[in-house]
């Protein structure tokens, strides 16, 4: 019989995973304590350990560790609530043969234990740790986009990454580099479609002096100067196909050629491309080379649109606040809950680069350190004939703390955020709801960095 380890400070979450895997006929040992389960793992015979990343007295990357030193072919699983790419590379990079992201579908459980137990002999990758983590989400659909970068990230192959404009190919590009070994060479980006093709030519390959009117010296071209790191080329959908031909010989051949130029020149470049187009189409209607996809395709990843991903916007509207009030000077904290409800009900046809702008805009005219509804172009209080949302009770915005199940310190901040927002500011009447005095309050705002300028205190 299959004997499972389950680890997680979470009594709820042991019992919910012993449950699932009991009905496969498994043996579950629950553990949650991170030290008993090291005394388990040590005493039975384990087949497979699933750890969740954060318990108080040791954290699941350090137990996978332990467990691994104990038992290297242990394969391990990891489970957060905070799923990012940063945490995907740890995890994977120490040795997890795969990562969930809670909450957890009964049916994603099953399959992750099938296929961790069915790959138990297989090699595992050997990821760096980085910190660029720009791309921000947590939903299912973002969480297998992590765990594709942390896997393809410490090789070389080239990557195609496939989305609608604004969804953020650019950053899963960067992320692929910061998170490989090339990530101490140089990472170069062109957009494919903002060039004609002779300038285009030119600035991937590169130029002698004279090739063409204005060339007035040698040139060596992207390729040429990202050698030994990454290129990007975005919207190679948009490429010609004399272009497409010099494309496929770089892949293969591994060398280029100034245009005008005799010498070819050999270049270490790996290729992440992108693109907004569906190219099996193109290549099926003759406007796209059959081999160059396939060369393009050796990993593919599908980035989703926002509006299939709207329980993300709140953490994205945290980063981009956060962002926009950096680079703008502006002290401005976060969104209200009516504020954020109207953001979550518009389906964003631009994306992610859409709400960017539009949190900036916001941001760069706001006269309050919370942005309101107010705040938002019109077009979004009344977009598919929706109206401005009518303001949240407190029970009602309470509840909307859970929705993207946060970490215990930032629900702190948010509850005492929307308490405070509840009694229009008052510091005295917000002490008297949390049951601390005026003093414990303005602590805990000034911890939290939530405004108090302005704020009445009786």
């Amino acid at each position: 019989m299959t004997r499972v380890l389950v680890v997680d400070d979470d009594a709820v979450t042991c019992g919910l995973l012993t449950d699932v895997l009991s009905e496969e006929g498994t043996l579950v040992l629950g553990a949650t304590e991170p030290r008993k389960a090291l005394e388990l793992a040590r005493t039975d015979a384990i087949d497979l350990a699933i750890v969740d990343v954060q318990m108080p007295d040791m954290d699941g990357l350090t137990l996978l560790s332990s467990l691994r030193e104990h038992n290297p072919e242990l394969p391990v699983i990891v489970m957060t609530a905070f799923g990012s790419i940063h945490t995907a590379v740890k995890a994977i990079g120490s040795g997890a043969v795969d990562y969930l992201s809670k909450p957890m579908d009964v049916d994603e459980i099953r399959a992750t234990v099938r296929r961790a137990l069915r790959g138990r002999h297989e090699a595992r990758a050997e990821l760096p740790s980085g910190d660029g983590d720009a791309v921000v989400g947590r939903s299912p659909a973002m969480v297998e986009v992590y765990k594709t970068i942390a896997r393809v990230a410490p090789t070389s192959a080239t990557v195609l990454v496939l989305g609608e404009s604004g969804t953020g190919k650019e950053l899963v590009a960067r992320a692929i580099h910061q998170h490989g070994a090339r990530r101490k060479h140089r990472f170069l980006a062109v957009d494919c479609a903002a060039l004609s093709e002779t300038l285009l030519e030119s600035e991937l390959f590169g130029h002698v002096r004279g090739a063409f009117t204005g060339a007035v010296g040698d040139s060596p071209g992207l390729f040429a100067e990202a050698d030994g790191g990454t290129i990007f080329l975005d919207e190679i959908g948009d490429v010609t196909p004399a272009l497409q031909a010099r494309l496929l010989r770089v892949l293969q051949e591994h060398e280029v050629r100034p245009v005008g130029g005799s010498r070819w020149r050999s270049v270490d470049v790996r290729v992440v491309a992108a693109t907004h187009r569906d190219l099996a189409a193109e290549v099926a209607a003759g406007r796209f080379r059959e081999d160059l996809y396939y060369r393009l395709k050796v990993v593919t990843i599908e980035l989703p649109a926002l509006r299939e991903r709207l329980e993300d916007v709140p953490l994205l509207v945290e980063r981009l606040v956060q962002c926009a009030a950096r680079d703008t000077g502006k002290t401005v904290t976060g969104v209200s809950e009516a504020a954020l409800a109207l953001l979550r009900a518009y389906d964003w046809p631009g994306n992610v680069r859409e709400l960017a702008h539009t949190i900036e805009r916001a941001v760069v005219l706001a006269h309050h350190e919370v942005l309101s509804s107010e705040d938002f172009p019109r077009l979004l209080q009344h977009a598919n004939g929706a109206a401005i949302p009518a303001p949240a009770t407190l029970r009602d915005r309470l509840a909307a703390l859970l929705d993207d199940r946060p970490p215990l310190r930032e629900l702190q901040r948010r509850y005492a955020l929307a308490v405070l927002e509840e009694n229009a500011g008052n510091v005295s009447r917000t002490a008297t709801a949390l049951g601390i005095d005026r003093r414990s309050l303005h602590r805990l705002l000034q911890r939290y960095r939530i405004p108090t300028r302005g704020v009445p205190s009786a």
